[in-house]
């Protein structure tokens, strides 16, 4: 998941005050994310402007059931879209290019903020050939809570998030309690949430957070092999040789 610079948090819109008297208009919504004004190559603004209208969706909280909206207006081959993933925050596009490579009957939709990744992997999907990925660039947390339906994902995949390790800032995880509650509620029976981290507080957290939300059962015990689908990548392989951990998460929804 992309990393960053600049905080751009927004204004929580309420209509009283908070339990400490603060105004709404003071108060801020705590994101798991700050966007950065990365320098985006030659290629990847190329990209953006010639291949983003054919592959990106719209941040639109109308749309309420993204799922039912991508089998009216998605065809992945010859058929319609039936099988949704969520990727949230896929950094460059790699390991997301690579999955739908394997998985060419199912339609993945990323989520991320960071405009050079998003033109990455745009252009990624035009050099692969791939029709399976189409990408909303906003905040993956407002998508799924505005935008996805409950019971509508097969799977979603949180791969190297932020692991915000600084104390003060353990509020900011993207993996806590109430929002692993709300992918839940959003994927199908038997639908799968994948998580990894190379940061080993951090898996102990999101092991922690996985493990009592009572709509989710582990596939394993404890950690989970890492699946055959998710690529290693360059970091992950170099901090391996060094001695680093990495932790795969795979649960379940009951």
């Amino acid at each position: 998941m992309s990393g960053a610079v600049q905080d751009d948090s927004t204004t929580a819109r309420a209509s009283t005050t908070d339990s400490n008297g603060t105004p709404p208009r003071y108060r801020r919504k705590i994101r798991s994310f700050v966007t950065r004004a990365g320098r985006m190559t030659a290629a990847q603004q190329r990209a953006l402007a010639e291949l983003g209208p054919r592959w990106l969706l719209p941040w639109d909280p109308a749309i309420g059931d993204l799922a039912g909206w991508c089998r009216q207006h998605v065809r992945v081959g010859d058929r319609p879209a039936d099988r949704l993933i969520l990727e949230i925050g896929f950094g460059m596009g790699q390991a997301t290019a690579h999955i739908a490579g394997l998985m060419p009957e199912t339609l993945f939709i990323g989520c991320e903020v960071h405009a050079p990744g998003v033109g990455a992997l745009l252009k990624l999907i035009d050099d692969l050939a791939l029709d399976n990925i189409r990408i909303i660039q906003h905040d993956a947390t407002e998508v799924v809570q505005h935008m996805i339906a409950p019971q509508t994902l097969d799977g979603v995949h949180v791969f190297f998030p932020d692991p915000w390790p600084k104390k003060r800032h353990h509020k900011r995880r993207l993996i806590q309690p109430a929002f692993v509650h709300e992918l839940a509620l959003r994927l199908k029976p038997g639908g799968i949430v994948h998580c990894a981290t190379d940061w080993e507080p951090y898996a102990g957290h999101m092991l922690d957070v996985l493990r009592d939300e009572p709509l989710l059962e582990n596939t394993a015990t404890g950690y989970a092999a890492r699946p055959a689908y998710r690529p290693m990548t360059k970091f992950e392989r170099r901090g391996l040789r060094l001695g680093h951990g990495v932790w795969d998460l795979v649960f379940r929804r009951r």
